[in-house]
């Protein structure tokens, strides 16, 4: 019984929440925007207020059956219109439904003069004849300057936004108003957001002339949010938030093990592979087989039936899949049949909050099970250390909560005289390290691969060899020489050699054999000889014996007869 009625206490004091529909702010809110209060959306010209405030009304009334109102000061509603067609959104549809209403109201900021009384009240009275007419329960006015831009008394302005605000409640409506930022103050009279209960700001950043738009939740009233910037995209179908900042280390783990698609790779990490869901860094200089070894894993993901996202940074998808068939590996099929997919962009196109956005907005549409950056290193143009390893940091976490396989390439500068170093100090959130390194011997440069680490997997140590032919990379096999691992020319000599002592070893043992054989057949006939001369002794011993015993007989018979004789004679 206690329990029931604490429940029905929490449920009458949690502020209820009115779900936007747009991507991510739903989620940094915690549910949406507080339903039945006004909402104050504040910014400069071009961050997109407007656009923001038109797709909460348009993702009510498709989404959650909640027609609203659009009431305009500056756009009429066929500007309107035409204006957010590109992104998919019918008006004239939605109107004719009657799920939308925008109403044009035309001030001329010059013809307002500041005398007597100022009130809204033919405002709110036709504002609360279009919310009647569609029944209506969400509300948008673009913008408060219009209203007051020619007043000068802050009073009377204070007044009249908090009758505004007061009688959008009034009408139970979840409203959102825009409001122009000025330089030093989110808003231009410094007066609205101290009388709304929830105050977005949006901003549009330009550094190295690479732009970035931004959001921040400046106060929300009865309601947990997230207090961060977070970076939006305008898209084809309209905003896109990223909660990114507030990315965790909780995420779930698997001991599920993916293969590499290179055997002998795979035998390296201790037989299996990769564990699903890690994070893979290869780095190495330009030409050492970075986006071959990517290549490798992005077909070896496909043939099981999974999905890859394949990030370029340098190249064209078209090109990527033409330089792979040379090693053997043939990627069309897998983008025809949709498991594959490049995203190939330059990384001066955006900055890197931006690229951030895009990336992981492009994984949520996607869905894949592993993602390829190729490579990272050339987002950091215009980037500081600090801008860099968060990017990475926050990436990596993203990718791991969903428990998306990631290989990340990075290009070591070539005359670094560190080759365990990355520039952008990603090494440290990589689960497992692999580097690829170019030497030069014997007038020739040859290829080697280093486990440097692996998280979880009890992984060689040892360098190897490889090499890139038509048939794919193909790990060779250790030979080791007085300075280490022999490599190219050094390598082939070593394994001529290798094989020349081998045949030198197995002739000396069939010699010895043969000896022992040779041997063996003296033995036998020297034994076979000796058996014969024992055999003729034998006889001749035999023969003498049977003569003595001959002898005997006669002896005895002769003497048997002498007696016989003298018992006659007696």
């Amino acid at each position: 019984m206690n329990k029931a009625k604490t429940d029905t206490q929490t449920k009458i004091t949690m502020l209820a929440k009115c779900p936007t529909g747009i991507q991510g702010i739903d989620e940094i809110t915690f549910g949406g925007l507080p339903q039945g209060r006004p909402v104050l959306l504040c910014g400069k010209a071009g961050c997109g207020k407007t656009l923001m405030a038109m797709e909460f009304l348009v993702r009510g009334a498709t989404q959650f059956n909640e027609p609203g109102v659009f009431m305009a000061f500056e756009e009429t509603a066929e500007e309107l219109t035409e204006n957010v067609a590109s992104l998919g959104w019918d008006l004239a549809e939605l109107i004719k439904e009657k799920k939308l209403a925008i109403d044009h109201i035309r001030v001329e900021r010059s013809q307002i003069e500041e005398t007597g009384e100022y009130d809204l009240e033919a405002l709110f009275i036709r504002l609360g004849f279009e919310i009647d007419a569609i029944a209506a329960k969400r509300v948008v006015i673009d913008t408060l300057e219009v209203l007051f831009g020619g007043l000068d008394n802050a009073a009377i302005v204070r007044s009249e936004l908090r009758r505004l605000f007061l009688w959008l409640k009034s009408k139970g409506v979840t409203a959102i108003i825009t409001s122009e930022s000025s330089d030093n103050s989110l808003t231009r009279h410094g007066l609205e957001e101290y009388v709304s209960d929830c105050v977005i700001q949006l901003d549009q950043r330009v550094v190295n002339e690479l732009s970035t738009r931004r959001l921040q939740i400046i106060k929300y009233r009865g309601s947990k949010h997230g207090s961060n910037e977070y970076p939006f995209l305008i898209k084809e179908n309209g905003i896109s938030v990223l909660p990114i900042t507030s990315v965790g280390l909780d995420y779930s783990v698997t001991n599920e093990w993916i293969s590499s698609g290179i055997k002998r790779l795979d035998q390296m990490l201790g037989g299996k592979g990769f564990f699903r869901g890690s994070s893979i860094l290869i780095s190495g200089t330009a030409g050492t087989g970075k986006s071959s070894f990517s290549a490798h894993f992005a077909d070896a993901t496909c043939q099981r039936g999974e999905k890859c996202l394949f990030f370029v940074f340098e190249e064209s998808p078209q090109q990527i899949i033409r330089n792979m068939r040379s090693i053997g590996i043939y990627l069309e099929a897998a983008v025809n049949h949709g498991l594959l997919k490049f995203q190939a962009l330059r990384p001066t196109f955006y900055g890197l909050e931006m690229h951030l956005v895009n990336i992981l907005s492009i994984v949520n549409e996607f869905q894949p099970d592993v993602v390829i950056l190729d490579p990272i290193s050339n987002l950091t143009f215009g980037s500081n250390d600090i801008q860099i390893k968060t990017f990475m940091m926050r990436l990596i976490d993203y990718l791991k909560s969903k428990n998306i396989t990631t290989i990340f390439t990075n290009l070591n500068e070539g005359n670094s005289a560190f080759v365990e170093y990355t520039e952008i100090g990603v090494s440290s959130l990589a689960d497992t390290w692999i580097l690829l390194r170019a030497i030069e011997s014997n007038g020739e440069r040859n290829r080697l691969i280093h486990i440097l680490k692996s998280r979880g997997t009890s992984h060689s140590n040892q360098v190897r060899e490889f090499l890139l032919t038509n048939q794919g990379v193909q790990l060779l096999d250790v030979y080791l020489g007085a300075e280490g691992v022999l490599t190219g020319t050094a390598r082939i000599v070593q394994e001529a050699k290798d094989k020349a002592a081998a045949l030198a070893q197995q002739q000396k043992i069939e010699q010895k054999q043969r000896d022992i054989e040779r041997k063996r057949f003296l033995m036998q006939a020297q034994i076979q000889a000796i058996e014969a001369q024992f055999e003729i002794e034998q006889k001749e011993i035999e023969r003498l014996i049977e003569i003595e015993e001959n002898q005997q007989s006669f002896l005895m018979a002769e003497k048997h007869k002498r007696a016989k004789l003298r018992q006659l004679d007696s």
